[in-house]
Formats: C-alpha cells, structure tokens, sequence
C-alpha cells in the first residue's frame, strides 16, 4: 500500500484500505492472497517512466476522462495512441470526453475473470456509447437483470491498490438514477 502524508486509513472487513484523504473516489482493492506477476496485472503501469500515454491517468486521476485526437486527420482514437493507426503520424493531442453516456451492450462476467478480479464475480461489463467513442467498462452498482439497452450511464474514477509502488487509476461507469 502507497504511503502519503495526507492519507487517512479505513477500516473495511478486517483490511485497511488507504485513501487521499480528499476524494470520495470508491477504492478497488486486489486480493492480498494473489500476488499478481507483473505481466499478468490487469491494470497497466501509469508513470511517464512506464507508459507513453501516461497523460491518459494523470487527466483520470484529476476526474477526466480523456482520449486522443490526431492533429494531421482529426481521427479520435480510443483507447490513446502515440501513432495514429489511421495516417501514421505521431501528431496527436489529448481531448475531453464525456463523463456521461448510454449502455450500448453488456453481459455478466460469471466466470473466466481476469486475475484478481475474481472475488468481483459476478459482475457487469458493458459497452458504453459516449458519442464520439464506444468503450468498454466494469459498471458498479449494477446486477444485469435491471439494466436495458440505452440505460444513461456516468463514469466514475476508482483507485487500484496493487502490487506496484505507484498510485494507479481507472474508469468504471455506473447506471444513473
């Protein structure tokens, strides 16, 4: 677990769980019992010194959800790229997406998770349609038989604690009431 000076612990279910302190962000905690190789953590590395799209987590960790446009063509690519896989150039810039939008497929994850998101089982993943991209996204709060197609959807910003020794983020969405 990451240690900061402004962090205040938790206690859940016999864990302690770390937060900033700051946010009212839910914490997404990996099982103590694996100990995930490197290669096989569902969530990639988020520092400059690890990824090119670093700028990708740092905009989530401030609750934006970004992607990227390229400069030469105006492609929207999600998720980011360094390269346009459209023209090839390495010309591209971070834009704003929307924090909102509808359920364009889903289905439960039953079995088959990925490892460490076993103890999640069951859960919803679904397509969400923001508009200028579909993605694909784990919906919290959310039991499959009180979902429909075009169910209005909000992202939310969770933090992975993990075997790295870095803060991670990622998006999740959940149904709007």
């Amino acid at each position: 677990m990451n240690e900061h000076n402004d962090e205040t612990t938790k206690e859940t279910g016999g864990s302690d769980i770390a937060t900033d302190g700051g946010t009212d962000r839910d914490v997404v905690e990996l099982p103590d019992q694996v100990e995930l190789p490197r290669m096989l953590d569902f969530y990639e590395l988020q520092t400059e010194e690890t990824t090119q799209i670093s700028e990708f987590y740092d905009n989530l960790a401030d609750g934006q959800l970004t992607t990227t446009r390229c400069t030469e063509c105006d492609e929207l690519h999600f998720p980011p790229r360094i390269v346009c896989p459209e023209c090839h150039s390495d010309e591209l810039e971070y834009v704003d997406l929307p924090h909102e939008g509808e359920l364009f497929a889903f289905s439960t994850v039953r079995a088959g998770a990925p490892m460490g998101m076993e103890d999640e089982v069951p859960f919803v993943l679904g397509i969400v349609d923001l508009g200028p991209v579909k993605l694909s996204a784990h919906l919290d709060d959310a039991e499959y038989d009180d979902l429909e197609i075009g169910d209005p959807v909000e992202m939310k910003v969770v933090e992975i604690d993990g075997p790295v020794d870095h803060e991670r983020v990622f998006y999740r969405f959940e149904p709007q009431e």
